[in-house]
């Protein structure tokens, strides 16, 4: 089961908020953790793994908070995951860079490793391909707050997405 971190689904919905916005505006960390109901001190980390990662500016001042730098179309989940938690590894046998875990013991005789890769690559394929604009897409469950968007019943999350599309997917918090 692919498991994604709190921190990159806490990612996701802020980028999803601030795509749902006009182009240019800002919202704060704050403004964010309180429309979620996100912790707002591991909300502000994760914003400025985002900003480092080129996807979100800080803008200073009194309407000042975070915006995208890029067109939502052009930010695909995997940068997102990758930006927050680092490599995507589904199993023991291989990450995102290396292919093969060097300490498998099996590796010889594996039978299905070759299964295996095609499964892990599939699924960062898919994480390549779905966009924050993706994402922001679906606002049926949406309502207007001051302006903004805002999700009525609960924040969407990528797990969700990706259990749609028929892949077993869990989250767990990791902090």
């Amino acid at each position: 089961m692919l498991k994604l971190t709190k921190k990159a689904d806490y990612g996701l919905i802020a980028l999803r908020h601030l795509a749902l916005g006009e182009a240019g505006v800002t919202a704060s960390a704050k403004e964010m953790a309180d429309a979620y109901h996100l912790p707002l001190p591991l909300l502000s980390k994760i914003l400025q793994k985002l900003a480092r990662g080129g996807m979100l500016q800080s803008v200073a001042g009194t309407n000042g908070g975070y915006r995208l730098t890029r067109d939502p179309k052009n930010i695909s989940a995997m940068e997102v995951i990758r930006a927050i938690d680092g490599p995507i590894v589904l199993t023991s046998c291989f990450t995102e860079h290396s292919g093969q875990h060097k300490s498998c013991n099996t590796s010889a005789m594996c039978t299905v490793r070759e299964p295996l890769r095609r499964v892990h690559e599939a699924i960062l394929g898919l994480l390549e391909k779905f966009t924050i604009a993706e994402l922001a897409a679906d606002a049926k469950t949406d309502r207007h707050v001051g302006g903004r968007h805002l999700i009525q019943h609960h924040p969407i999350q990528i797990s969700g997405v990706l259990a749609a599309s028929g892949l077993p997917v869990q989250t767990e918090l990791e902090t």
